[in-house]
């Protein structure tokens, strides 16, 4: 029993190290990396047959364990590729007449990896507080995309060196809102952009003036 439980860890556990290697680590092609992922996927299923194929006692618990964690890897990676999220929070605003809120930057999202359009805008609020908003806003989904405030052009993955994680992308369209840090420098972190972290994957930026 120990032994099959031991046999079966070790195989979820390399199948998601394989994932992240090759779809993170080595590319930051993002066509690259998920072809290489698929690669990876069928060399581990290979592998695991050897295994089960030599060891009768473990085939069961080798093959749930690759067949549950490639169904679940799959999933969450291959999902976002198909489906859109849309989002539509009441975000703070700037209006030429009766506003109290202070604009400290804007710029349009420019397509890097994908396809991305819309505005990115810090503000200060009546309240004190700061704030992001993403508006009128659409990028290519995929999956676990951030939304980084990066130091510098971030005109390539390079260039996302230090930044500032804002949160998960709450959706990839519509209007959307993100509580800025206390003490973050808006003239040196200047560059939002959103970032596919599972692929290392520099999807669009918007630089604020």
């Amino acid at each position: 029993m120990i032994a099959k439980l031991a046999a079966a860890i070790s195989v979820a556990v390399l199948v998601l190290t394989g994932i992240w290697v090759s779809g993170a680590l080595i590319t930051n092609d993002f066509g690259l990396a998920m072809a290489l992922t698929a690669l990876w996927l069928a060399l581990a299923a290979a592998g695991c047959a050897l295994l089960a194929w030599r060891r009768p006692g473990l085939r069961v618990a080798v093959t749930a364990a690759y067949l549950l964690t490639a169904v679940v890897a799959g999933g969450y990676l291959g999902r976002s590729m198909f489906l859109d999220d849309e989002v539509n929070e009441r975000v703070a605003r700037v209006t030429p007449e009766g506003s109290r809120n202070v604009l400290l930057g804007r710029g349009s999202f420019e397509p890097l990896a994908h396809s991305a359009a819309g505005r990115a805008t810090a503000i200060r609020t009546a309240a004190g507080a700061r704030v992001l908003t993403l508006t009128n806003f659409e990028v290519d989904n995929g999956p676990d995309l951030r939304v980084y405030l990066v130091s510098g052009p971030a005109r390539d993955e390079s260039e996302v060196e230090e930044f500032e994680d804002l949160g998960a992308l709450k959706g990839n369209r519509g209007n959307q809102q993100y509580d800025l840090p206390r003490g973050l420098d808006l003239e040196r972190f200047t560059t939002v952009v959103i970032w596919c972290r599972a692929f290392s994957v520099n999807f669009a930026r918007a630089p604020l003036t």
